[in-house]
């Protein structure tokens, strides 16, 4: 069923008393917070117990099903480029990853529907306390930081996009194999002559091939937050994955995709070849192995759009803000955190006291 208005997505009224539904991680299924009502949320269909995979071609030449294809009510933050998603009639909003205001303008964007999602397993009170625990163990953090973990405040949870890609690749190479062998040489040493083994590589040269099957390289479809952040969370475990159902959004805001399919793809195949070249390293065997070529045949890619659940934070220090992001699946922390200049001076003139001390009772002993 085509969407008209997307701004429906997220919201899910209760049956009984007309409030909203609420996706609830630990009961894995919406919850009314006003009344209490609960309901089941059915299991989507599947296909032959995977997620369906779209053709990378068709979605080049932008020839995807309609059925495949959503119009959303974007905006991108002036501040950390994070594609922010409006609901209902909203026109004025905060920025979830960095609290920066954001206004929405007139324009809608036709995106790729996700295929899977990867429901919340942890509740903002547990990926609070991940948090809590993870600031907790930081040396010279400002009184301000402890402050804010201890007082709870309010976590958002995001869906985050990411790319899959599967791809089939044979792969053809020339190279050299390297054989380490050893050899007696005599050297002379204070006028004395001595025997040595010294190592070295006998150089082959090799041709062969290597096949590799990629599954679900995952690619990070989103600018909004430091690589290296979400790098951190991972691993995610994939076969957990949902059928894209928009009760598991209930409650909950989703990220619109700013990398497209195509730089997405680009990145995996960066990946595709690291492993080929382990591959082809494997395969020539010795000891030390030199690559000269490769040629490589990439057939029968396949792509999905996938959400990931990420618990949010953001803390404003001095007129700067800090984020810190936990995996809504595992618990992993990752974020920034400011320094406190008045700790890091204590602890170096107690450093230095503690070190003249020990120098004026070494000097006493002597």
């Amino acid at each position: 069923m085509e969407r008209s208005d997307p701004q429906e997505l997220h919201r899910f009224p209760c049956e009984q008393c007309g409030a909203d539904y609420r996706y609830d991680p630990q009961s894995e299924g919406l919850v009314c917070e006003h009344c209490g009502h609960s309901e089941a949320i059915q299991d989507g269909p599947w296909r032959g117990g995977q997620l369906r995979e779209l053709d990378y071609e068709a979605a080049l030449a932008d020839a995807l099903p309609k059925a495949e294809i959503e119009v959303t009510r974007v905006t991108t933050c002036p501040n950390c480029a994070a594609q922010v998603e409006f609901v209902d009639e909203t026109h004025a909003t905060e920025c979830p990853f960095c609290a920066t205001p954001v206004v929405a303008d007139t324009g809608e964007a036709r995106q790729i529907k996700p295929k899977g999602v990867m429901p919340f397993t942890l509740s903002e009170r547990q990926a609070h306390k991940a948090m809590s625990d993870w600031l907790g163990r930081l040396w010279f953090a400002p009184n301000g930081l402890k402050d804010y973990a201890r007082k709870g405040r309010k976590m958002q949870g995001i869906y985050v996009p990411y790319w899959t890609y599967d791809a089939r690749t044979r792969s053809r190479y020339a190279g050299q194999r390297g054989d380490t062998y050893y050899e007696t040489e005599t050297i002379e040493v204070d006028g004395e002559r001595r025997t040595q083994q010294v190592a070295k590589t006998r150089w082959t040269p090799v041709s062969g091939r290597v096949a590799r099957d990629f599954d679900d390289i995952l690619v990070l479809a989103s600018h909004s937050l430091p690589k290296d952040y979400t790098d951190a969370l991972e691993p995610w475990d994939l076969t957990k994955l949902s059928p894209y159902q928009p009760q598991y959004l209930a409650g909950f805001r989703a990220e619109a995709y700013s990398v497209e399919l195509k730089d997405g793809y680009g990145e995996a195949r960066q990946r595709m070849d690291r492993a080929i070249e382990r591959d082809i390293k494997f395969d020539i065997g010795g000891d030390r192995q030199r690559i000269h070529s490769v040629d490589t045949n990439v057939s029968d890619v396949t792509f999905k759009h996938i959400l990931l659940p990420v618990w949010l934070a953001a803390y404003k220090f001095r007129g700067k803000t800090y984020r810190f992001v936990v995996n809504g699946q595992t618990g992993r922390v990752r974020g920034e955190r400011p320094w406190s200049g008045w700790k890091i001076a204590v602890a170096v003139v107690l450093g230095l006291i503690v070190a003249a001390g020990v120098g004026y009772v070494a000097a006493l002993n002597q």
